[in-house]
């Protein structure tokens, strides 16, 4: 099965040699990592030419630490006919926080981005409707990025003096 994943991350890397940073293997699906000026054509050549006809997961992940890379777009592509899944991961800053938008390709990246762009900020470039679709419209944060400390480090009872520790 390996050797299946294997010759598909190299096919795509001979066809697309300036689009693929890296590539990985997380457990038993490939991961690819794009750079986002040639995201678009590769995805378009995945879904044609690869087979991969259903995007079953878009999202983003928020590293702060992660310098010039703290937002990472991922995306899970299946092709039903060869029941093949392959990961593709984005990484931008959050400065220049737009990638191009799938729905032109999938329609369910549709709802998805705008979930993304709810709870990350991350701008989907010829999204037709982006907007927010969980969260009130008025709040002026994204309440997925990691900026705030997960405890009120004012609160007195969160001591772990009190806890015998």
């Amino acid at each position: 099965m390996e050797q299946k994943y294997s010759t598909l991350v190299d096919s795509i890397k001979a066809k697309h040699p300036d689009a693929i940073d890296a590539s990985e293997q997380l457990y038993d699906i490939p991961c690819i990592h794009v750079n986002k000026e040639h995201m678009k054509a590769l995805v378009m050549d995945l879904k044609e030419s690869f087979g991969f006809n259903f995007l079953t997961d878009l999202t983003v992940v928020h590293y702060p630490d992660n310098k010039g890379q703290e937002l990472c777009g991922s995306y899970l592509f299946h092709n039903w006919i060869e029941n093949v899944r392959l990961r593709m991961k984005v990484f931008i800053a959050t400065e220049d926080n737009h990638l191009p938008s799938l729905v032109g390709a999938f329609k369910a990246a549709n709802w998805l981005e705008r979930e993304a762009f709810d709870n990350f900020g991350v701008l989907y470039d010829e999204h037709p409707d982006l907007r927010r679709i969980l969260n009130m419209d008025e709040m002026d944060y994204h309440p997925l990025l990691k900026q705030y400390a997960l405890e009120d480090e004012s609160r007195r009872d969160k001591d772990d003096t009190f806890f015998g520790r």
